[in-house]
């Protein structure tokens, strides 16, 4: 077994750009590097590309022109598999093709030592299924990397049916010295980050399929609302459908059809049409030299604001709200100004059916996300649009406002509900504690908050009863509450709570 602290001999086969990112930082970190690709000429121009990376470094600063001659002088390229005869632990990178890693896993054996760790670099192929080809299954495990390699500072360490704890520990102590987390999961569909980013991309699907509201909005609201860096459509855009597509069925298949994990035709025609995205030039949008053009997510503003509301209920986050507006809020319905509502996972027609009030001048507002830069709006089917138009205008004295078709728990609740939900239930099937799964999605996604900071950002109890609703009205079971976040919401306990 190889020490993560030593002198460690590595081995990559696959040099496109997840194996010539982990070449990269490996070589970065004082790992003496062997390079294979079965296209020779792939493997020498992706040292030239690391080498020139590395030069770039020392011009910005980052690095001294002596640890980069050094990083260079630990890499090497073979066009002969043979070399790796001498390799301590060898990273496979190739295609995401089972009998492709199967026939390579029956060829490194042929050739390294027994105690030579083989780790795979999947993003959702079983770890179980490759090691069948081998003989000594123990020594086989994942190692999955995030393109791209250098930035991300996360890595899964994928323990399959058989591996060894041993080589488990040293590949957790490699991860480290490579300068990344590591999380340990087991051997299961989409492992950790794979799995726990549908929710984001396949609940955004659902809004759009829905025609509740376009990509540009939803991804505008997720970006205004809640920081993330991108929305699910720009995401889905610049990873392509090409990989996010076919991830997204395996793992839907894999849970045996689970609705939760469910996607859109929307997908698979973008998928089957080659709309793939940037690298298409369109996907969800259309790109130009490189450039999204992008649908504006505003609505107009008319310069008609209502200057008197009335409230639905009694709402003191939404009198709140209103008291900052500079308009008259009335005590009493004067059968003419728009009655706002803030519901939490109902729909404007279902709000109207249960309080009795006039469809026609109920406004619905989404206070759940940050709403200081953007707030989402809806009304039932047969609302006067003078009234929601009175109160976007008003709205947008001071913020960017976002129309939508009636949806129960509008944009934001949904989504953040799904992966709040999604986050939980990856923690009831065991697959990590909150902490890491929470980690792993703030570093392998970049999400402003994990899934169980989410939950507890927002309220256990809010979040289960934004998913009860969605479930009750929609009688979709995509939105099942998992047990997890059902018995901590109705305990008062915080989304992560584990008993010591």
């Amino acid at each position: 077994m190889f020490d993560p602290a030593g002198d460690i001999r590595l081995g990559i086969v696959g040099a496109g750009a997840m194996g010539g990112g982990i070449a990269q930082v490996a070589i970065s970190a004082g790992l003496q590097v062997l390079l294979y690709d079965q296209k020779p000429e792939v493997a020498k121009q992706t040292r030239s590309a690391i080498f020139s990376r590395l030069d770039s470094r020392i011009a910005k600063g980052k690095a001294t022109a002596e640890e980069v001659v050094a990083a260079k002088a630990r890499l090497q390229v073979t066009s002969d598999l043979a070399s790796f005869a001498d390799r301590q632990v060898v990273i496979e990178a190739i295609v995401e093709d089972l009998e492709a890693k199967r026939s390579l896993f029956r060829e490194l054996e042929g050739i390294v030592g027994e105690d030579c760790v083989l780790a795979s670099n999947t993003s959702s192929l079983p770890i179980g299924a490759i090691a069948r080809a081998c003989r000594h299954r123990r020594r086989v495990a994942g190692l999955h990397f995030f393109n791209p390699v250098p930035v991300m500072r996360l890595v899964e360490v994928i323990r399959g049916p058989e591996s060894d704890p041993a080589v488990m520990e040293a590949l957790r102590g490699l991860g480290s010295r490579l300068g990344r987390t590591p999380i340990e999961v087991p051997d299961s569909p989409g492992f950790l980050v794979n799995l726990g980013g549908r929710a984001f991309t396949t609940e955004g699907l659902a809004i759009v399929h829905e025609g509740v509201a376009t990509p540009a909005q939803v991804d505008a609201v997720m970006r205004d609302g809640f920081g993330f860096r991108m929305g699910p459509f720009e995401l889905m855009d610049l990873t392509g459908m090409d990989v996010n597509f076919p991830v997204t069925s395996f793992i839907h298949q894999a849970f045996f059809g689970d609705p939760r994990l469910r996607s859109t035709p929307l997908h698979r025609n973008l998928y089957e049409s080659g709309r793939l995205g940037r690298k298409s030039g369109q996907g969800h949008f259309v790109y130009s030299d490189g450039k999204a053009q992008v649908p504006s997510a505003d609505a107009a503003i008319s310069g008609k604001a209502a200057r008197k509301l009335v409230l639905l209920e009694p709402d003191d986050r939404l009198r709140a709200f209103v008291a900052d507006l500079e308009v008259e809020l009335l005590d009493r319905d004067d059968r003419q100004s728009p009655i706002l509502a803030a519901p939490l996972g109902e729909d404007a027609t279902e709000l109207c059916r249960r309080s009795g009030a006039e469809p026609q001048r109920v406004v619905a507002l989404d206070l759940l996300p940050d709403v200081s830069k953007r707030i989402t709006v809806m009304g039932a089917p047969n609302v006067d649009r003078d009234i929601r138009q009175s109160v976007v205008d008003l709205l947008g004295e001071k913020r960017k406002v976002t129309v939508i078709q009636d949806s129960p728990g509008f944009i934001a609740q949904r989504m953040l509900a799904m992966i709040g939900n999604l986050g939980c239930e990856m923690a009831q099937i065991g697959l990590a504690s909150p902490n890491d799964i929470d980690t792993a999605m703030k570093l392998g996604l970049n999400y402003p908050k994990g899934p169980f900071e989410i939950c507890d950002h927002l309220g256990c109890s809010r979040v289960w009863r934004i998913l009860e609703r969605l479930q009750a009205l929609t009688g979709d079971d995509r939105y099942r509450p998992s047990q997890w976040l059902r018995r901590r919401a109705t305990l008062g306990l915080p989304a992560g709570f584990i008993a010591t």
